[in-house]
């Protein structure tokens, strides 16, 4: 069989499984990019003070008619801050009668005894409460507020209206180290769910990429904590700690394979195949509000075209693996090495793995002289004021 031959099979091939693909199970409405925090890892882009309108309330609750049709179940509400929105119980109360099982990821602000009442009588199955760390000064440090106080009362909140207690804590070199601590509070206040992740480096964590990168040896003390501590509380609470792509030597399937089973819609309306997919310059991303919820996950070139793997290169392309990994992130490999087409850098086998393990190994020299990293690299704080664009490139540093 010829070069050629082959390659026209394998389009066939790949033109076949995207027309086979399976519905959007997954649906994540970010409602808003409004919200009053300013965490430094956040993955919202960097200039979202520039997006569009939101979606009215119509256009979202057509949205979820549109996605349960096709079989989606698992509706996510997210933002920014969805609590902001006035319209999130009209949304909650749609999305429940369509049988929808509803999951809102909240920071808490703007939770009252009121809102959660009327919440849990729209229908809301689920809430995410997220903390920045154990104790107020880092807490409120890192989100440059003054929150804590009010998200441990909406914990409280959380519990007295018959939820599952489920919180939050992103991960990274400023609060790594609090595992412990973390992990303390969480069973004082009565968790059952703790979902611990690292840093990914996108949007706002992106620009952050060097004082918050932590160190292997940071990494392992708090999965050695982790492990101890699920030890001895045993069933009462689950733990989910997810280790940073950089220091990994395999990429994680980017959402079980773009395409796949996410469908993320922005507050503009533009549909995302994950939660980054809009910083891919060279993406014409399909609109909610051009085009239906049925004609952007099964005709749309931006979420068939990492369907299948007629797309990918080498090392990717003959890779026995790229049916379990599908080249890793496309974001990370657009952030990288400026082509999205590219092999995941996390992966070992790229030709670009070493702009991921120089990063790892800068990561390593900056642990004990953080002082001085602090002074010649700044905090960047998530900011309506500042637009920052992302630019990708070969150098695989944030600039």
């Amino acid at each position: 069989m010829s070069a050629l031959t082959t390659e026209r099979s394998e389009l066939a091939a790949g033109a076949d499984r995207a027309r086979e693909v399976g519905p959007p199970l997954w649906l994540l409405l970010e409602l808003t990019y409004r919200c009053p925090l300013h965490c430094v890892f956040c993955y919202n882009p960097t200039d979202f003070a520039n997006v569009g309108a939101e979606l009215a309330t119509q256009e979202w609750l057509r949205v979820l008619r549109e996605a349960r049709a096709l079989g989606a179940v698992q509706l996510g509400l997210s933002g920014g801050e969805p609590l902001v929105r006035e319209d999130l119980e009209a949304i909650v109360a749609e999305g429940h009668a369509l049988g929808f099982y509803s999951n809102l990821i909240t920071s808490g602000v703007g939770m009252t005894e009121a809102r959660i009442g009327a919440l849990k009588t729209a229908g809301l199955d689920h809430i995410q409460l997220s903390f920045q760390d154990s104790t107020r000064e880092m807490n409120d440090f890192l989100s440059s507020t003054r929150t804590f106080e009010l998200k441990v009362k909406v914990a409280e909140l959380i519990r007295a209206h018959g939820y599952p207690m489920v919180l939050n804590v992103v991960l990274h070199r400023l609060n790594i180290d609090h595992i412990e601590e973390i992990l303390a509070m969480a069973e004082r206040m009565g968790a059952q769910y703790v979902e611990l992740a690292n840093t990914q480096y996108y949007g706002w964590a992106w620009l952050n990429r060097a004082p918050l990168l932590p160190s292997r040896a940071q990494l392992e003390r708090a999965e050695a904590a982790t492990e101890r501590f699920r030890n001895r509380v045993g069933s009462k609470m689950q733990i989910y700690f997810v280790v940073p792509d950089y220091f990994e030597t395999r990429p994680k399937a980017c959402m079980g394979g773009l395409g796949s089973v996410f469908l993320g819609i922005a507050p503009d309306g533009l549909a995302l195949p994950c939660h980054a997919a809009r910083m891919l310059a060279d993406m014409k991303l399909p609109n909610v509000r051009e085009a239906s919820v049925g004609a952007i996950w099964y005709e749309s070139a931006a979420f068939n075209r990492f369907r299948g793997t007629a797309w990918m290169k080498e090392p990717c392309r003959s890779c026995p693996e790229r049916y379990r990994d599908f080249g890793g992130c496309r974001c990370q490999a657009y952030l990288l090495t400026g082509d999205p087409d590219n092999a995941d850098p996390v992966c070992d086998l790229s030709p670009h793995h070493e702009l991921v393990t120089a990063a790892v190994a800068e990561a390593e020299r900056e642990a004990s002289t953080r002082a001085r990293i602090a002074r010649e690299q700044p905090l960047i704080f998530r900011d309506h004021r500042t637009s920052i664009p992302v630019v990708a490139g070969a150098a695989g540093r944030p600039r």
